[in-house]
């Protein structure tokens, strides 16, 4: 079996994750309930005149894209996988709308067209011009892990040598007006949030896209083995500790093996309690949160590996992540845990001693 190393990453998010930095500037934001992403300068991965006509999903998963693939000294992978949870949301309700307003008839294929959920993966190959297995995950809030699934066991098996892999989610405003009617976001309300200390049920929305790039081969770019990942549909909240005490055995490891625990609260008082239940199992091990910043959304966890993989190379831990005052160093091994409404659990694994 061949190791998988994460070789080049890209990230866009509600921070200033795009600029190589690891959150030099960070913005905390407390009052609003939807994030926007912040846009870097588009121009310099997408021509014009294909600007205008992108949907700002599609637009961030080229340049994340771009990013890693660069990072990683790649021009062009054998494989592309994306996972994404809506799609491009913007084109299909302009879609829907128009079918309304037109009375089902006149209709320009375009925006249906541009509104499938494997028009990012598309667009990226275009871009690029590769021709290799392109595929896209459409499972919800496991979507990313299931894409980062695919990639780690073709990279094992040897039936690819480089993979680009991701995430991206973008909002729309008439699906964020129905996540409030439903009360899956927040009441404006009833803010200040606290991700930590929750009072309210609901989350904060946002939008961003993840790339990486998995390889066969270690690099001067490396920053970790991509060991495991691992999926769940539905558990009890007191059977988290047995999934992962079990995830982790399947991985000849023990609890006190893992440097850090990055955990996926995001302010949601009737489902955060899973984490509660899977800190039970690392009271000597580093904690972190990240989806105060990022917000929550579908293939959040992109921003959540990219935050455990520059702490990985950097080997230092921003306080304004951290759950717990727990430090390890060297931190080597490092767990993802994520859950959205007590349903689509995921674990991933991280090593970063046998680089």
């Amino acid at each position: 079996m061949k190791k998988c190393y994460i070789n080049g990453i890209g990230c866009i998010s509600a921070q200033n994750t795009f600029d190589g930095g690891f959150l030099d500037e960070v913005e905390l934001n407390t009052t609003d309930v939807i994030f926007s992403a912040k846009n870097p300068d588009y121009k310099a991965f997408i021509s014009p005149g294909a600007i205008r006509r992108m949907a700002k999903g599609v637009k961030m998963g080229i340049a994340a894209s771009q990013y890693a693939l660069k990072e990683a000294g790649v021009v062009n992978p054998d494989a592309i996988i994306t996972g994404t949870g809506m799609g491009c949301l913007q084109d299909s309700e302009k879609f829907l709308k128009a079918i309304i307003a037109n009375q089902e008839q006149y209709l320009t294929p375009t925006s249906f067209i541009q509104s499938t959920h494997n028009t990012v993966g598309a667009q990226i190959a275009l871009n690029l011009q590769c021709k290799g297995y392109n595929f896209t995950y459409v499972n919800g809030p496991i979507s990313f892990e299931s894409a980062l699934l695919d990639a780690l066991l073709q990279i094992e098996t040897g039936e690819t040598a480089t993979i680009l892999a991701g995430g991206v989610d973008e909002t729309s405003s008439h699906t964020l007006s129905l996540y409030e009617l439903i009360g899956l976001i927040k009441k404006k309300h009833q803010g200040p949030f606290d991700v930590l200390d929750p009072k309210t049920p609901g989350a904060v929305f946002s939008e961003g896209a993840g790339f990486f790039v998995l390889e066969n081969q270690k690099k001067s770019t490396s920053y970790a083995i991509l060991e495991a990942v691992e999926t769940h549909n539905a558990l009890k909240k007191s059977e988290v500790a047995l999934f992962i005490d079990q995830f982790l055995r399947n991985n000849n490891l023990k609890a006190h093996d893992i440097d850090l625990i990055v955990l996926g609260n995001n302010g949601d008082v009737a489902f955060d309690g899973y984490y509660d239940e899977a800190e039970t199992l690392f009271p000597n091990t580093s904690q972190l949160y990240y989806k105060h910043l990022c917000g929550e959304y579908n293939t959040a966890t992109t921003f959540g590996l990219w935050t455990a993989l520059q702490i990985l190379k950097k080997q230092e831990i921003p306080q304004i992540f951290q759950k717990n005052q727990l430090t390890k160093h060297p931190i080597n091994r490092v767990l993802l845990y994520n859950q959205y409404r007590g349903k689509d659990h995921s674990l991933t694994l991280l090593n970063h001693a046998d680089l």
